[in-house]
């Protein structure tokens, strides 16, 4: 699927209500915070390390398989999530938006959509990194696990009282295709996060974002919507 093509699934066919955005790698630039924090957490939980030049291939493996590819068991998953948002606490102040970020939820909210954050991270950090966007956010769902993102999609359907068929989640790796798909809802992947755009067109996703402003353009403006 190319960036400029919506599918039957786009809203074309189907009136969104309610828009719920992943955090990181979605709205926010986290994706080098991981990347410099990584070995380091190899270290404590003995895993195998990522050398620079395999940043790029990684991007184009699901989570399970860069899980595989780690060495990592499904027993530590919980635990290094744990020390992962710790360390996202940590440094939560270097964390910064996505340029056009800002511009692309304050238009959908005048559109008329109600917004959500579905995120493993914790709520404080994403709120402090959204700044003056946070109260456009009616929803937050956060403190996901790393594969449990489908129930909290639905929790937020259910909060804004709308069927999960009126949402449309919108994130940056093929484990937000899965879980749009366990919630009942569209699924919509942005370009510019962890997974590649390749391996998320590999998703098949209602729509393939190349940046923020094309989320604005596709849903709040009807003439855009072939963008």
């Amino acid at each position: 699927m190319s960036a400029t093509t919506p599918s039957a699934t786009t809203p074309e066919a189907v009136s969104y209500r309610l828009v719920a955005f992943d955090f990181d790698g979605t709205l926010a630039d986290t994706f080098p915070w991981f990347c410099a924090n990584l070995n380091d957490v190899a270290a404590r939980y003995r895993f195998r390390r990522v050398e620079a030049d395999e940043t790029g291939w990684l991007r184009a493996l699901s989570a399970r398989a860069i899980l595989k590819d780690l060495g990592i068991p499904a027993w530590k998953v919980p635990l290094i999530a744990r020390h992962m948002r710790g360390l996202a606490t940590r440094d939560a102040g270097q964390v910064r938006l996505f340029a056009g970020v800002p511009e692309m939820l304050a238009g959908l909210d005048a559109a008329g959509f109600r917004l959500a954050v579905v995120s493993s991270n914790g709520e404080a950090n994403v709120r402090r990194a959204l700044g003056a966007s946070a109260g456009l956010i009616r929803h937050y769902e956060c403190g996901a696990s790393l594969f449990g993102k489908a129930r909290h999609l639905r929790a937020v359907a259910r909060q804004a009282g709308v069927e999960p068929a009126a949402m449309l989640a919108v994130g940056d790796e093929i484990r937000d295709a899965e879980a749009a798909a366990q919630a009942g809802c569209a699924f919509a992947a942005v370009a510019w996060g962890y997974n590649s755009p390749e391996a998320l067109a590999g998703a098949g996703p209602a729509h393939l974002f190349a940046e923020p402003g094309a989320v604005v353009r596709a849903l709040a403006d009807p003439a855009g919507r072939s963008y």
